[in-house]
Parts: C-alpha cells; structure tokens; sequence
C-alpha cells in the first residue's frame, strides 16, 4: 500500500452572494490539504488553480464569470467549461445539499477562448417538488460557446441495482507518478508524455497504459484510475462539480482503441459536440475513482464513447456519454 502524506494549506476560497439576489446556495469550495505524490512533489498549485476555476464571480441573478487558466492551451478544456456551468447551476438552486444534482446534458457550441472570461448566464426553467432544472448558456464575445441543461432530484428510496466493477488492477498495484514519469513516459511518444507529466489537479493512473505504444486492448476497453490531488470539502455538489470536469478527460480517446490510434495521433484531428453525466450515488472525488471506457461506434467523423465511473469499493457512482468529431487528416500533396 502507497501511504500518502498531507501537508501543506490551499488559501480559502468561498462563493458569496450578492446582496439583493435571487436566494442561492454559497458552496465552500475550500480544498483541506494539499496531496503529496509519492516523490515528494506537491501538488497544492494545481488544486488551488481548479478550485479559482471553480468559484464563479456572482454578478447579478443568475449570472456569473468565470475564468480561465493561463496555459499555452489554444481552447478552453470542455471539462472546465461544464464544471463551471455545474456551479452556476447549483448556486441557484436553494439547497443543493438535500436536492443535488443528478443528470446534465451539454452542447460543446464554439470552441472557448482562454483569453477572456466566460459568462454563465442561468435560466431557472422549473423547481418542482421533487425535480428542478436548469439551463446554463456560456457566452464570449457576445456568442453562446456552451449550452447545458442540469436536473435536480431529492432523494428517494426505492429498488437498486448495478454493474459491477471491473476486474482491473488497484491503484496501489500500478505504476505510481514517480515511477510513471520514470520508466513510463519517457518510452511514449511525445504528444503522450506531456500530456500526462503536466502539473494537473487530477492525478491519473492509467491501466492500459501500453495501448500509446499501439498495443491491442481486449474488448476495446480503457480503463484509468482517477482522484483529485488534493482533499476537497464535504459538500457532496463540490465533488460532483470536480467529477464533471474530470469526466471530460480522454473519454472521447475511446472512440479510438480499435483503430490504435489515440487524440495523440499526428492524423487526428478531436473536438467534442455534447457530453452527458449521470449521478448515481454519493462519491468523493479525492478519493481513487475508476473510469471503465468504450466505444460502441465510429462512423461519419462522429465517435461516440461511454463511461462508467466506480468507487474503490466497486459502488457505481456516475455514467458519462459523449460524441465527438474524430477527423483523420489527409496527408498533403507535394
């Protein structure tokens, strides 16, 4: 067993409410600890990006700004872009905590700019007795990047039944990030190795790592252990807000295993159109989650992948689906 050490302290940072607005819920996104990797390398930075991310700037009744980080990225990540339409979303609603949420379905419209603010404009469509939902529309530049409807359900006691886990190794018997960055990485190809040796508030570790060398997988299926890195509040909407920008991350990739190519792909070119998250059962999300990916279709330049996403303990937690343009470039003539 990997025994992980906690120190160090990410500065406050809480949702306040206008004086004067609609009632909302003031979420505490305030992250306990900072997670060490095993090596020693804190990650307290990275957290602390994710949850500035996170807390959107209240600027009338339903409306909300929220930033972008600054990176060499040309496009804003579509998991930051649902994560901060989730908190906009749960920061109308009057109490999150006994109503959370538990479906959204989201249109990837433009691709942001990571430049300027994004405007999170809320439409409160119903609260009902047992279900509200919302509609959030993101804005830039006076155009609608992003639309996403969110549904709220109280909790209701009734029959069950699940998928069980798959039969994978535990995180503890992978290769941890030392050991990844290493004896891993340095064999991929580059595009891979950056990508996953970048500071992150998500701390990934992926079982079939070899599929980036080309290596055939079983059935299709891709499956990575995932976790933020660093201990988040209680509050149950907060980890479901960190979960939906973490489902984002290389479920589109799927669509790619029976080809052996991957978004890393020189002849690639990715972009995701919608992205749909289904909460199951309570989660945290600094805990070791397992998302078990497929993709039951490609055809036209759509690729179409599925998510299921598992507790240690095998509970089912949330489902994902997406589609995505997946184009294969053409090699140009002389």
């Amino acid at each position: 067993m990997v025994v992980h050490r906690y120190s160090g302290t990410v500065s406050n940072s809480v949702f306040v409410t206008i004086p004067g607005q609609q009632r909302t819920t003031s979420l505490r996104f305030v992250p306990r600890r900072a997670r060490e990797t095993s090596h020693g390398e804190c990650m307290a930075s990275a957290v602390q990006e994710l949850v500035d991310i996170l807390n959107l700037e209240p600027l009338e009744v339903n409306l909300f700004r929220g930033r972008s980080p600054q990176s060499r990225w040309q496009r804003v990540f579509g998991g930051q872009v649902i994560g901060q339409a989730l908190v906009a979303a749960c920061r109308t609603v009057d109490d999150v905590a006994t109503r959370p949420p538990h479906s959204l379905h989201a249109y990837f419209l433009l691709g942001g700019d990571p430049k300027v603010p994004i405007i999170y404009d809320v439409d409160r469509i119903r609260d009902g007795k047992s279900f509200t939902t919302r509609n959030v529309k993101a804005i830039q530049h006076g155009r609608a990047i992003f639309s996403m409807s969110v549904s709220f359900h109280v909790h209701e006691e009734g029959l069950s039944h699940q998928f069980a886990m798959p039969d994978v190794p535990k995180p503890d018997a992978l290769p941890d990030e030392a050991e990844l960055k290493k004896n891993v990485w340095p064999n991929m190809p580059e595009p891979v190795r950056r990508y996953y040796e970048r500071e992150r508030p998500i701390e990934l570790r992926p079982v079939e790592y070899n599929r980036y060398l080309g290596e055939t997988l079983k059935d299709g299926r891709f499956h990575v252990w995932m976790r933020a890195t660093g201990r988040l509040p209680d509050e149950p909407a907060i980890h479901q807000c960190v979960l939906a920008y973490a489902s984002d991350m290389m479920l589109l990739d799927a669509a790619l295993i029976p080809h052996r190519r991957s978004v890393f792909s020189e002849d690639i070119m990715a972009a995701s159109l919608d992205h749909a998250l289904w909460f199951h059962r309570p989660f945290r999300a600094d805990g070791w989650l397992l998302y078990a990916q497929d993709s039951p279709n490609l055809a036209g330049s759509r690729g179409f992948s599925r998510g299921l996403i598992f507790a240690a303990d095998g509970t089912l937690v949330a489902s994902v689906a997406q589609e995505g343009v997946l184009r294969q470039r053409r090699p140009t003539s002389a």
